[in-house]
This record gives structure tokens, C-alpha cells and sequence, in this order.
């Protein structure tokens, strides 16, 4: 069902849907409103994706912190 894309015939009829449920002076700031929301959410996934890197170097370092004897048991 949504397998692919959305393609031009239904992204126009989304369009024409959001200009009769919001009008035509309106879309500005909603097109404000989605761009800051997808900002924040990039920063947010940005932050998460080096604290996950940040964490797996530590774990790197205190695996080879193990003695070797230490790591087959």
C-alpha cells in the first residue's frame, strides 16, 4: 500500500486538500511551521547519533582495556 513514492498527480491533490483546508494566506506560515519542525527534528536525531557514537568509542576502549584471559570467559 505505500510501497512507493507519492507521484505528481497525488502531491498536487495533497496541495489543492491543504490550500482549501488552510488557504492561500495561510501556507506561508505553515510552510514556516513544517520547515522548523523538521529542523529540530535533524538537530535532535544529530545529537542522538553522536551520543551513540561517543558511547560505542568508550565501549571500544574499555573492551581493549580487558586483558585477553579476562575477554574468553
Amino acid at each position: 500500500m505505500f510501497g512507493r513514492p507519492p507521484g505528481p498527480l497525488e502531491l498536487i491533490l495533497i496541495l489543492v486538500i491543504v490550500i482549501i483546508v488552510f488557504g492561500v494566506g495561510r501556507l506561508p506560515e505553515l510552510g514556516g511551521a513544517v520547515g522548523k519542525a523538521i529542523r529540530e527534528f535533524r538537530e535532535a536525531t544529530g545529537q542522538d547519533k553522536t551520543k551513540a557514537e561517543a558511547e560505542t568509542e568508550e565501549t571500544k576502549k574499555a573492551a581493549e582495556a580487558v586483558p585477553e584471559e579476562k575477554k574468553t570467559n
